[in-house]
């Protein structure tokens, strides 16, 4: 299997950030990121596309702030494709963040704090190099899923082999 070598995120190589992480506020994803992030995408949608929407990189406004979570649970609503909206107002039930080589992990421990603050059930942060799931809870109930483990979010009944999403 062919190996390809990415370049590393922009605030590495000379410590500016780039518009990516500009316009999100937060890192410019790696390569496992990328695949952890298809990898949940698709296992969730192969599961549960009749109950949620799924959707990638969405703009969430909630409590007058803008988030730009790697993966949101929302019910399943109607596509439109006529109309497009920018950003929801209304909380999604699940937001999944993908720890960034660049990144500290308080700061996903923060943004799920201002995501519970806004009205989301669960959060999940995933971290690839762990290989690892925390599933946290609005009740500050945190729950951590490896590879072998069944992941269980309480908040919206999800079930996914944590195997599936770092094969």
């Amino acid at each position: 299997m062919e190996t390809l070598e990415l370049q590393p995120p922009s605030a590495l190589q000379d410590g500016q950030l780039s518009d990516y992480e500009l316009e999100r506020g937060k890192p410019m994803p790696s390569k496992n990121h990328s695949i952890a992030q298809a990898a949940l995408i698709f296992a969730l949608k192969s599961a549960y596309r009749q109950k949620y929407s799924i959707l990638s990189e969405s703009s969430v406004t909630l409590n007058g702030d803008k988030h730009t979570p790697d993966v949101t649970i929302f019910p399943k609503m109607l596509i439109d494709w006529e109309r497009d909206e920018i950003s929801f107002f209304e909380p999604p039930l699940t937001t999944i963040e993908i720890l960034s080589p660049t990144q500290v992990l308080e700061n996903l421990l923060d943004k799920a704090e201002d995501y519970f603050s806004g009205g989301v059930k669960s959060c999940w942060i995933v971290l690839p190099r762990l290989k690892t799931i925390l599933v946290m809870q609005a009740n500050r109930l945190k729950t951590y899923f490896q590879i072998g483990e069944t992941l269980t979010d309480p908040a919206t009944g999800i079930t996914l082999q944590v195997s599936d999403i770092f094969e």
